[in-house]
């Protein structure tokens, strides 16, 4: 069928095109695309298993659907994706304020001018990406912006009195007809507000101003919502929630894995950074591994959720840091190292609520721990477990570094040296070379370095060694030596 061959309701009809409600065709196009095997929902990781073949099924029941996480799990992104199974192209009533159905006309003007041209009435074709609307729930939200008010300014200009319908100024809900509306945070909707929505979701009718309209609007509703546990502001009113055909559960990635797709595939980075900075794989981990973390401290506030975005940002922040010293240093390309993750501290610290016991250490200092618990919780994937060992009453195969740290002064990292500099101070550390060619005999040798300064960090966090900030750098020492000196 070529649209632009179809002006009129008479040749529309003669095309033998039939009607169906958004939900229809949104179940359709579903059926469709999962008997030909393809994928619904893209760019969006960790919920193949979970949270899509519910979404999936709500769309295949024709629910109105109410996506409920915390922050950073995809519940707009996935909203958004719902266009791609609406028609291409639907045809409505020309000059249309709310996209009326040409076969099944529900506003006035719509029916008046069919009725007026019947065969000859003008239609136009609307594009899926028009048919979708979006609107975040602020306490200022009134029905007005919503639903719809009577407008003074029309009815002047149509010297009609405002007992006549055609005053009315429609919301936005009225001009999504036959679209996707999506209401993010409905939690923060005034109760008085979301009371208004009753009967548009069940029944139909809207009420503006007294005006009792009977408008069947055909729409397909998303809401998007915080717990009503973490959402001090408000909750969905229970009505209202009754009225959701289906609610489904958003949850942060479960394994590293995923978390990192998520990122490598969210991250904006500018090319000459993916140029210039190698980053080992292990980096990448950490990086996750420090959300992981942050969901289960003691010191952050576990109902506002660790978004994704912490992790996107971070990554972003740790190859800036990266870049930035490569630039004064001069060096045309640079391997990430573990130091460099103290650059990723501002992206921590804004994307955490923290307790009061957390409040009382500070942002910076949790997020330092954080990293720290990071890089202990991974050490044993990559070389012996220390606290096994001395449970065990093994010989720790650390002795021979821990003994090297206790002959030397002090052992300095700093933050603005070349790359050259950096790995002569790491290979000056024989037994440090011994460990790693021992316990990760298949690593690259651009990974190399960056395990050898773990593995420094690690020994730190099993109080095998010390570890002190300097204002350039960090310097590493043996803990007896740490506390003669301190004598």
């Amino acid at each position: 069928m070529k649209i632009e061959k179809i002006n009129t309701l008479g040749q529309l009809k003669k095309e033998g095109y039939k009607s169906i409600s958004i939900k229809d065709e949104l179940r359709n196009n579903l059926r469709t695309k999962i008997g030909n095997k393809e994928k619904t929902f893209t760019g969006i990781h960790g919920y193949e298993n979970t949270v899509i073949p519910e979404l999936e099924r709500a769309i295949l029941s024709r629910h109105n659907i109410n996506l409920l996480g915390l922050r950073g799990q995809a519940k707009t992104r996935l909203a958004r994706q719902m266009i791609n199974l609406l028609d291409e192209w639907i045809p409505i009533v020309d000059g249309s304020e709310i996209n009326d159905d040409p076969f099944n006309p529900i506003s006035r003007y719509a029916t008046n001018l069919i009725e007026e041209k019947g065969e000859d009435t003008p239609i136009s074709w609307l594009h899926r990406s028009e048919r979708f609307s979006e609107k975040l729930a602020t306490p200022d939200v009134t029905v007005a912006d919503i639903i719809g008010d009577v407008d003074p300014i029309k009815a002047a200009n149509l010297k009609l009195s405002y007992a006549d319908d055609r005053v009315i100024h429609f919301g936005m809900i009225p001009r999504a007809n036959r679209s996707i509306f999506v209401i993010n945070e409905l939690p923060d909707l005034q109760a008085r507000i979301q009371v208004a929505l009753f009967n548009i979701l069940q029944e139909g009718d809207i009420q503006i101003r007294g005006f009792k309209l009977r408008l069947p609007l055909d729409m397909q509703f998303v809401f998007t919502a915080n717990p009503e546990d973490y959402t001090n502001r408000g909750s969905i009113v229970t009505p209202l929630k009754d009225r959701i055909g289906s609610q489904i559960l958003t949850h942060y990635p479960e394994t590293i894995e995923v978390a990192k797709t998520i990122t490598q595939q969210e991250a904006k980075l500018d090319e000459r950074q993916a140029d210039l900075v190698y980053v080992p794989n292990i980096a990448k981990d950490i990086l996750e591994q420090i959300s992981f973390q942050a969901r289960e401290s003691e010191f952050i506030d576990h109902k506002s959720g660790i978004s994704a975005r912490m992790s996107i940002t971070a990554y972003e922040n740790l190859l800036s840091t990266a870049e930035y010293r490569a630039l004064q240093s001069g060096d045309s390309t640079t391997l990430l190292r573990l130091s460099d993750f103290i650059g990723i501290i501002p992206a921590i610290t804004g994307k955490v609520e923290l307790v009061y016991e957390g409040e009382q250490e500070g942002a910076a200092s949790v997020a330092h721990s954080l990293i720290a618990d990071a890089i202990k919780t991974l050490f044993p994937d990559y070389f012996p477990n220390i606290e096994k060992l001395e449970k065990e009453d093994y010989e720790s195969p650390y002795q021979e570094l821990i003994n090297w740290f206790f002959e030397e002064s002090g052992f300095e990292l700093l933050d603005d040296v070349s790359d050259a500099t950096y790995k002569e101070k790491l290979d000056v550390i024989a037994p440090l070379n011994d460990l790693i060619i021992k316990y990760q005999p298949e690593l690259s040798k651009e990974d190399s370095y960056f395990m050898k300064e773990f593995l420094l960090w690690g020994l730190v966090e099993f109080k095998k060694l010390s570890k002190y900030r300097l204002s350039e750098g960090f310097r590493f020492k043996d803990l007896y030596g740490s506390y003669i000196s301190g004598l």
